[in-house]
């Protein structure tokens, strides 16, 4: 469910609109707790995402289903570097903003209801 909470979060935080000046979000992340790793491209002038790598113990029944799918699509800047958006995962809503830390990190910060998290990533 881990697994599932954080590609739903990843996902809303690619959902904005700009890429930080000088920085863009394209490309191979890995979580930094090193259990997931996500492949970033552009779709349509926006961002897409997808779930392409999990750690041995991580492969929970919730994260396979999520294993080389686009845990998102279509993503919008919003400036300065941040994104954000929504996303729907096994019916649940997730918000977010994403922000580009800097060209090889970027930071997630996720929310479900009243419950909200920060995922850091570091480009591979």
């Amino acid at each position: 469910m881990r697994m599932a909470w954080l590609a739903a979060g990843f996902a809303l935080v690619l959902a904005s609109p700009a890429f930080a000046a000088g920085a863009s979000p394209l490309g191979y992340w890995q979580v930094t707790t090193g259990e997931a790793r996500y492949s970033v491209v552009g779709c349509g002038g926006m961002l897409c995402a997808k779930l392409v790598w999990l750690r041995t113990d991580a492969r929970t029944e919730d994260n396979l289903a999520l294993l080389n799918h686009y845990v998102v699509r279509g993503a919008r800047p919003q400036g300065d570097g941040k994104w954000s958006g929504s996303l729907v995962v096994k019916g649940n809503n997730y918000a977010g903003t994403m922000t580009m830390v800097s060209n090889n990190f970027m930071r997630l910060d996720a929310c479900s209801g009243f419950v909200c998290r920060t995922y850091e990533f570091t480009r591979l």
